[in-house]
């Protein structure tokens, strides 16, 4: 028997001073995950791909007063002792770094499988061998594939309908297995499309926003194809809830907002929130083949409320606002133009 839904069965524990590494650090959701961390005056260690610009993405706006708390440490997933070495002394990781772009699996799928695989492989077994007391383990809607029934709970059958989604899959099953061989303290989140400040266009809402704000048509893939999207403040502190929470390991638990919109009604919001009138148009290289497109996402995240004490709180509209101000203060970041895959 499930027990009732109520935010106050859940105990919770304090993050403050506690030692904790977050892989994908610099990217779009880690690097919003790291500013809450910080917020819970964690002790942060940011792992990040290395480069020779010794860019770290978007922390490095991270608010000089908060640098204390910050470190960071550049690497490769794929290479195991690195991921090792940033494991040190750590109590808490967040597993966040992976390939994420579907256009890109397609080209260079084996990229996508050595990093999201063997990535996720170095990281629980360095976890096992460490002082780790929990791993938050990302997956994605994307492992369901197209919905066939919604909305989507987490005993929806897992599809592997791009190479992306199946590399997640793997690497979700990896964390499974190594819960239930060696007792790893994992919990999965599954988070459906977040969106937000500071997301590249490889997703299609910082694409739509661009393209509405400095070209003279906006130019996607698949107008029908709906999406459970979530404001990705919502979307890190799923992650903070599932690190906090006394319940939920050995869980797959779904973030997401509960609500469906098409990408062509995406459009048209934009459109009216900027107030501008330009044409749609369907590119057919920016349509997904046929069988590996996902038509419909649509999740039931009901479980997350009852275990670790989330739901979603922005809406959509809300979050449509927050993303298109940013984005509005930060074209110089973008090219609308360009097909990003």
């Amino acid at each position: 028997m499930l027990l009732p839904i109520s935010r106050s069965v859940v105990k919770k524990v304090d993050l403050k001073n506690k030692n904790v590494l977050v892989t994908g650090a610099g990217g779009f959701v880690g690097s919003h995950l790291v500013e809450s961390l910080l917020a819970e005056k964690a002790n942060v260690r940011a792992f990040v791909r290395y480069n020779s610009a010794n860019s770290h993405g978007f922390l490095d706006t991270i608010v000089k007063e908060e640098e204390k708390r910050l470190q960071i440490y550049s690497g490769d997933l794929k290479d195991a002792l690195a991921v090792r070495r940033a494991m040190e002394g750590i109590e808490l990781v967040f597993h966040l770094g992976a390939l994420i772009a579907i256009p890109y699996s397609y080209k260079n799928p084996q990229d996508v499988m050595e990093t999201n695989i063997i990535g996720t492989l170095n990281v629980a077994n360095a976890a096992l061998d460490g002082e780790v007391k929990r791993l938050v383990h990302t997956s994605t809607s994307e492992t369901y594939g197209t919905a066939r029934y919604v909305p989507m709970d987490e005993t929806h059958p897992l599809q592997g309908q791009s190479p992306y989604s199946a590399s997640k899959i793997s690497a979700d099953k990896i964390i499974e297995s190594y819960n239930c061989s060696y007792d790893l303290p994992a919990v999965t989140i599954r988070p459906f499309n977040a969106y937000g400040p500071r997301q590249s266009m490889r997703a299609v809402i910082p694409t739509i926003i661009q393209q509405a704000l400095r070209s003279k048509e906006i130019v996607l893939g698949n107008l029908h194809a709906t999406r459970d999207f979530t404001f990705v403040e919502d979307t890190a502190r799923a992650f903070i809830c599932a690190a906090k929470a006394d319940r939920g390991i050995g869980e797959v638990i779904n973030a997401g907002s509960g609500f469906e919109v098409s990408i062509g009604e995406i459009a048209e919001k934009v459109l009216k929130v900027i107030g501008k009138k330009i044409p749609i148009r369907v590119a057919e290289d920016r349509i997904r083949p046929e069988k590996s497109e996902v038509d419909r996402l649509f999740s039931d995240s009901q479980k997350a409320e009852r275990l670790i004490g989330w739901k979603a709180e922005v809406s959509f509209e809300e979050g449509l606002r927050k993303t298109i101000t940013w984005m509005e203060a930060n074209q110089h970041l973008y090219r609308p133009d360009e097909y990003v895959l």
